[in-house]
């Protein structure tokens, strides 16, 4: 609701005779917040769901609509909660409109939610039946964007394409969209943040790489930092924009030396060239690329002033139980297996 739209829409469905029942989503969404409103709301009749706000509230909006119906807890259909039952449905209809540009999840068919502490956990609910009906994708709502979510949700969003882009089930179809992504990012994210330019047009395509992002990422999963950004997203109190940020330079040059020393012939090599010069806009060899690409993020890391992981204490006594948390579905399509040190490596280097 800080986009400052609310006023004037609850004003418009006021005088249009609608009725309807505001729910305030704070922080990641937990699984207790998706039960106590789905069993508070259970015995109204409501024709959609409208889900307004970054991606915390798109994924409780999201999960919400799915249960609504159903009325059972999201516990049952958790991955790796629980009884993990295939989500069936009947679905209230979703209307997504994200005022941040950053985690797609108005593209996507799972809802994020999250128990913090040292127990804690990060997990998906998933089904196809979950997609919102209508996206509502408005550049203006990004105006009143606070330039730290500007930084962390804009990496977020280069993170999930760039991922993509070199996932092992990487395609032609998403390989076309993460690449139109990954240039507008590279034209507007900076100057937008940095307040320099058009920033109508900055706004426009910081939301037109976010919704590419939501996109390639449900056709063919994400990577190593997704992969670390569910323990860590659990553990601490890390945002999830700010895991990606931090990490993605790292990360991005793990991969490379991995890939070189094991798979020299690997396809991914040649798609991290290409995206190097495609952020850089030189005609570099693949080897230079690869430098300039990890040099570029870093770059960005500094200027976007992402904090380290050790500003929301994260210490090399935790990165043991990191590393053992981090294997989970986004890690899968990391174009390479790392090792646990490679892993426990890329942690230590953003302590």
């Amino acid at each position: 609701m800080g986009c400052g739209a609310w006023a004037t829409l609850s004003q418009e469905l006021t005088r249009r005779g609608l009725s309807w029942r505001l729910v305030h989503v704070t922080g990641e969404p937990s699984p207790g917040l998706v039960d106590d409103t789905v069993r508070n709301l259970r015995g109204s009749h409501f024709d959609c769901v409208l889900g307004i706000g970054g991606g915390s509230a798109l994924d409780a909006a999201k999960a919400i609509a799915g249960l609504l119906r159903p009325g059972n807890s999201v516990l049952d259909h958790l991955e790796g909660v629980g009884p993990e039952l295939l989500y069936q449905g009947p679905t209230t209809p979703f209307i997504a409109v994200p005022t941040t540009a950053g985690t797609g999840s108005e593209a996507t068919k799972n809802a994020v939610l999250s128990v913090r502490g040292p127990d804690g956990f990060k997990k998906s609910f998933r089904g196809d039946k979950l997609v919102a009906e209508y996206a509502v994708i408005d550049p203006d709502l990004l105006a009143t964007c606070p330039p730290a979510v500007l930084a962390a949700n804009g990496m977020d969003a280069f993170t999930q394409l760039l991922e993509s882009y070199v996932s092992s089930k990487a395609n032609p179809f998403t390989d076309a969209l993460a690449l139109s992504g990954m240039a507008a990012v590279r034209d507007s994210l900076l100057p937008w943040y940095e307040v320099s330019g058009d920033l109508a047009a900055h706004r426009a395509n910081m939301a037109y790489a976010a919704l590419l992002s939501g996109i390639t990422l449900a056709q063919v999963g994400l990577g190593s930092v997704h992969g670390l950004a569910s323990p860590l997203g659990a553990f601490f109190p890390i945002p999830h924009g700010v895991v990606c940020g931090t990490l993605v330079a790292e990360a991005t040059r793990v991969n490379l030396v991995a890939l070189r020393e094991r798979e020299p012939r690997h396809p991914a090599l040649t798609r991290y060239a290409e995206v190097g010069r495609l952020m850089t806009g030189s005609t570099l060899t693949d080897t230079n690329a690869h430098t300039a690409l990890v040099e570029l993020l870093g770059n960005w890391t500094r200027r976007l002033e992402l904090p380290r992981l050790g500003a929301y204490g994260v210490t090399e006594a935790d990165v043991a139980r990191i590393v053992a948390n981090s294997r989970g579905s986004s890690m899968k399509t990391n174009p390479i297996v790392l090792t646990d040190e490679e892993i426990a490596s890329l942690v230590r280097a953003r302590l």
